[in-house]
């Protein structure tokens, strides 16, 4: 007969899950997974040299402040997603959500604004939200972003669009869409908005409680909801690049103008607004079928009031971000950015006693010498030793025994070719390399 769960033991179980699982929502990166991760990264960087950026790697939490002014209070990330706590100095802290905000904060407080412009900065790291997690969204998740801050260039609108395009293409990736809006700027935003408020007020009763909480506050966010119900209601919506300002339609022209002499195909999507408040004019999103419904791999926009917003001059500014989890799910599903297992360029294989000790001098002198060196730490047996060689897929295998010892000398059998041969101790660094090479 099955005993109940007792408290006790309920409470017991509950402490080894909290010991020996991660927190919902995270995951741990290592292993072929963490290849990959590292290939990306690399990649990442030199697009950026090539493009001009330089990185800049802000701290992982800010004043909450930074987020409800920069974000938006009316915006979902900041009214049910953010880690916020208070530090013991009573200050309210938040654990940042996203990338462009904390930028913008480091821009003014280095003075960047008083050196050369526009200046070119991106990050790579770990961002934080309260969010159910799913496939590819983690609530500890990470962002490769840029920022472009100190022109209004049409053009820089573009090589944001741009440089995330050449990174999928260079990861292999295919299958993406780019969608590209314009959502006007302060002067010619609130028609609109009125507009669309009057083109929903009669129908609002039909949507779900988000969009109603959202008609009076924030209502651009209507056009983003994902509830079938609402999306029937909205069909019909007036566009938004009808009510653009005279400047915001010429910088959109300019826009679709650049993209096209570049040769980038794009999708108009007169609904596509972003979360966040601070975008203005041009927006636009990257999307990937193979995620399903979630299926966004990067986004961003201009964001022209920001830096006057946190407390700065007035700055023009635009930038994006690629959701670095979600972009290695679209190259896993396509198959497209394997990332190669290290091999060891040597593995030692001994016999125990004196042969071990010389093994283990030889090993740092190869590591010194910048190669990849391994030997048995198990006390296996030699045959044992040379299948532990073949998994990892050493590309030699040196067998230090006691003959080879007392001639001061080293069995190397090359494991590509199926060679072997007899090498002095003092020349095994130089007859890797040369082979090597």
């Amino acid at each position: 007969m099955m005993q109940p769960i007792t408290r006790f033991s309920y409470r017991k179980e509950e402490m080894r899950m909290a010991l020996t699982t991660s927190p919902r929502g995270t995951a741990d990166i290592y292993g072929e997974n963490l290849l990959a991760w590292l290939k990306l990264e690399r990649l990442i960087r030199e697009i950026c040299r090539s493009f001009g950026y330089q990185e800049v790697r802000t701290p992982l939490f800010e004043h909450t402040e930074l987020f409800q002014r920069g974000i938006g209070e009316a915006t979902d990330i900041v009214e049910k997603e953010m880690y916020t706590f208070t530090d013991r100095g009573g200050r309210s802290i938040t654990l940042r959500p996203e990338g462009t905000a904390p930028v913008v904060r480091a821009f003014l407080e280095h003075k960047m604004d008083q050196g050369p412009l526009p200046a070119k900065l991106f990050y790579l790291g770990p961002m934080f939200r309260y969010e159910r997690p799913q496939a590819g969204r983690y609530r500890q998740f990470h962002q490769f972003g840029l920022e472009v801050l100190g022109s209004a260039d049409p053009l820089l609108d573009v090589e944001t669009i741009v440089l995330p395009l050449e990174l999928y293409k260079r990861c292999g990736l295919k299958g993406f869409v780019v969608e590209l809006n314009s959502i006007g700027c302060p002067s010619c935003r609130p028609h609109y908005r009125e507009q669309l408020k009057e083109y929903v007020r009669p129908h609002l009763g039909q949507m779900c409680p988000s969009c109603q909480s959202r008609f009076d506050r924030n209502p651009l966010r209507l056009l983003d909801c994902k509830n079938e119900a609402c999306r029937k209601v909205l069909a019909d919506a007036p566009v938004i690049t009808e009510y653009l300002c005279e400047e915001c339609a010429e910088h959109f022209t300019q826009v679709k103008s650049y993209l096209g002499l570049l040769g980038v195909d794009y999708v108009l999507n007169p609904k596509l607004v972003r979360g966040f408040d601070y975008y203005t004019r041009t927006v636009f999103e990257v999307t990937y079928a193979g995620l399903g419904a979630q299926n966004a791999i990067g986004a961003g926009g201009r964001y022209d009031g920001l830096v006057e917003e946190v407390g700065g001059n007035p700055t023009p500014a635009v930038g994006f971000a690629v959701g670095v989890e979600r972009l290695l799910l679209a190259l896993a599903d396509e198959g497209a950015f394997a990332a190669e297992q290290p091999r060891p360029d040597a593995f030692i294989v001994q016999f125990g006693g004196e042969t071990k000790i010389k093994a283990a001098q030889l090993l740092y002198d190869l590591r010194r010498a910048g190669l990849h060196a391994e030997m048995d730490h198990l006390g296996r047996s030699v045959r044992a030793q040379m299948k532990a060689a073949d998994r990892l897929g050493a590309r030699w295998v040196l067998i230090l025994g006691e003959d080879e010892l007392a001639a001061g000398k080293v069995k190397m059998r090359n494991m590509d070719r199926g060679t072997e041969e007899l090498v002095d101790l003092t020349q095994v660094k130089q007859h890797i390399s040369v082979r090597e090479e």
